[in-house]
């Protein structure tokens, strides 16, 4: 449970009321970058150990989950439980919670509260829909913020109205709110950090508006004209030539020469020099207006080769171009491998070595390893540890 003093966020303490996703992907995050994160699990645990495949009986998602966190156990409808929960916060810059909004004010553990104990504490509170506005009470998970916040609509085949428009197929409402939380606690952190008058603040993260700001230009585009942005399928209504492409072997090939250089290639590539030098297709504006036909071109080409020989023949001339890949592709790839995107951790209580993802940044100075100190512990396997060493506890 050493933390290398390289690591940015090293002697960073941060409390962690998470379960689920978000909250916890937002630990995991300020985890991997050094701080200390304390993760208080009710005693049966947080309910996401119940969820995908286990190994030896424990969960293998929580491998990564809980990863470089310390985990207790308190029982926060007992007074013991939230006496003790304050004094970690005492000795905490920051608490992550993601309950339902109101909740900590109903067990006495509100930012008034909070901040009685620790002043200059940074309070960060996720949530469906945010700690006020109408909807706050209403209860949430991920797929709501995809379906609110605008994402949902988009995913949408183009034309299609007997099937519903598939999720993302990740938590994506949930990492995006967590990933915005990390981000507001360092910030936040920083802020107090060099003031020794400063006091604590409290954010205010929630799932749909963090999935709303997605969504680009649309919202001023409305505003402007009234236009709403409809479903593209694969491609993108912006730029063109991009779109994925289905190849002789069943697999699809994603393709993006949008810039008027890379355009050129690909035409002479795929023998289609009368489009590529076509006046209609001379800018992006023109592409955008023939994509139709510029796809089916391409997907006339993709279609006579595997996915992997388009995917050679495009990068010898320097086209953007990917396989979509699926969990063996990313889990095999020489890159992935190189950059230690995908690595080998050894994991104690699953019992096997595991594949980890990396953490998404890179330190200069700093091995992309030393960010996965130890895999997601045993429920409450650090209450003597907290308690007794960290809180000084009989």
């Amino acid at each position: 449970m050493t933390t290398p003093r390289n690591l940015p966020l090293q002697g960073l303490k941060v409390v962690e009321l998470g379960h689920y996703i978000a909250g916890p992907f937002a630990t995991r995050l300020l985890a991997d970058l050094g701080a200390e994160v304390i993760k208080v699990e009710p005693p049966e645990g947080d309910p996401i150990r119940g969820w995908g495949s286990r190994h030896n009986g424990h969960p293998v998602w929580f491998s990564i989950h809980g990863r470089n966190k310390l985990s207790v156990t308190l029982d926060l409808k007992k007074p013991e439980g939230r006496e003790r929960l304050r004094k970690l916060c005492a000795r905490a810059d920051a608490l992550v919670e993601n309950f339902r909004p109101g909740y900590l004010e109903r067990i006495g553990l509100g930012p008034d509260a909070l901040h009685q104990a620790n002043p200059r504490l940074i309070i960060a509170r996720v949530s469906g829909y945010g700690q006020d506005g109408p909807y706050r009470d209403k209860p949430a998970f991920g797929a709501i913020g995809e379906a609110m916040g605008g994402l949902r609509h988009l995913t949408a085949t183009p034309g299609v109205t007997e099937h519903a428009p598939p999720r993302c197929g990740v938590s994506i409402s949930d990492d995006l709110a967590g990933m915005y939380a990390a981000l507001a606690v360092a910030s936040a952190c920083w802020g107090v950090k060099g003031d020794p008058d400063a006091k604590g603040r409290v954010i205010d993260v929630d799932l749909v508006s963090s999935v709303f700001s997605l969504m680009e230009g649309m919202l001023p585009e409305y505003g402007l004209t009234g236009a709403i942005r409809q479903p593209a399928g694969s491609a993108i209504l912006t730029a063109a030539p991009t779109n994925t492409y289905l190849c002789a072997d069943g697999k699809w090939l994603c393709v993006a020469g949008n810039s008027d250089l890379i355009y050129h290639r690909l035409m002479t590539l795929i023998g289609r020099e009368d489009l590529r030098d076509d006046p209609r297709m001379a800018d992006n504006r023109g592409r955008c207006a023939n994509a139709r036909e510029l796809d089916e071109a391409i997907g006339a080409w993709t279609r006579t080769l595997p996915a992997a020989d388009a995917q050679a023949r495009l990068e010898d001339v320097d086209v953007p171009c990917s396989r979509l890949f699926d969990m063996r592709d990313c889990a095999e790839d020489p890159h992935f491998r190189a950059r230690q995107t995908v690595m080998e951790v050894a994991d104690p209580l699953v019992g096997e070595t595991l594949l980890h993802p990396a953490a998404p940044f890179r330190f200069d100075g700093i091995e992309p390893r030393e960010m996965v100190r130890w895999t997601g512990p045993a429920v409450g396997a650090h209450n003597d540890h907290v308690f007794r060493e960290l809180l000084g506890e009989e």
